[in-house]
């Protein structure tokens, strides 16, 4: 008989899953895509960064990430800065107009992750977040080493 328990793979991956539509129903009103926000908000601690550099962050294309800039330079959310000493780069930076959006954003977050805890308690809480962040610090490690190859029957 199989086993009908989900495993801690699933259940992650459906919780995530979960958070972020969520997210997009609260976020709907802010007129911009689940790939734009993502932007900014990795974008926000990191201005004065260059598009290679902001796409190896958001582990996407640098093409990809072109396109989603365009559209936010175009909102008037984002703009491109030459490199002081290298004409061949351009920085990025938020603009004042995208400043008050992403305190909305994370508002939202806050309150969809409210949504997400409700019924734990502040220690429980806190030792969720410990055991993920001890998973990550796993995988991190993990996906540094060379697999070990398996051979199957």
């Amino acid at each position: 008989m199989p086993d009908t328990q989900p495993t801690l793979g699933f259940v992650l991956h459906d919780v995530a899953r979960f958070l972020r539509k969520r997210f997009e129903q609260r976020a709907r009103c802010l007129g911009l895509t689940r790939s734009q926000w993502q932007v900014l908000a990795f974008l926000a601690p990191n201005e004065g960064i260059h598009q290679g550099g902001l796409a190896e962050l958001l582990e996407i294309e640098p093409i990809t990430l072109a396109r989603l800039l365009d559209r936010l330079e175009g909102n008037g959310l984002v703009e491109r800065r030459q490199h002081p000493t290298d004409r061949r780069v351009w920085q990025l930076y938020l603009t004042a107009k995208a400043h008050p959006m992403l305190a909305r954003m994370r508002q939202i977050g806050d309150r969809t992750r409210a949504e997400a805890l409700d019924g734990l308690s502040q220690a429980e809480r806190e030792e969720l977040l410990r055991l993920l962040l001890a998973m990550r610090k796993n995988l991190t490690a993990a996906c540094e080493q060379p697999v070990e190859e398996t051979k199957h029957d």
